[in-house]
């Protein structure tokens, strides 16, 4: 029985021996030149102000959360609105309550959050 699963430990084996060559390799022989310019922290062309080890607001991941929503509910919807006038023939009503439902959970979402001040910028 384990004598079936001998080929895929070596093609695990052999993924991983080319995968620790690949990243050692570019550090052997890539260029060697660092300088401080190269060390210092890249801050979009702008001065690096104060350090790495500042803490991050909250408001933040917030925020980046909010996008994401934003983003799945655009990934359902778009698919749906592209197909909606054949889905709603083959399918009817069912199709579009579904999606209003959808619709209006996330709208509670947004409605939630800018009641406690989410989408402010202070």
């Amino acid at each position: 029985m384990i004598e079936q699963y001998i080929p895929i430990f070596i093609v695990l084996v052999v993924a991983l021996i080319f995968a620790l060559a690949t990243v050692f390799s570019s550090g052997i022989f890539g260029p060697q030149r660092p300088t401080s310019e190269k060390l210092s922290t890249y801050e979009s062309g702008m001065k690096p102000i104060g350090t790495t080890k500042e803490r991050i607001s909250i408001k933040y991941y917030l925020v980046a959360m909010l996008f994401i929503i934003f983003d799945l509910e655009v990934i359902f919807v778009y698919p749906w609105a592209v197909q909606f006038r054949n889905m709603f023939k083959e399918i009817g009503m069912p199709v579009f309550v579904s999606m209003m439902i959808f619709l209006v959970v996330l709208e509670l979402g947004y409605l939630y959050v800018y009641k406690k001040g989410g989408f402010k910028w202070d």
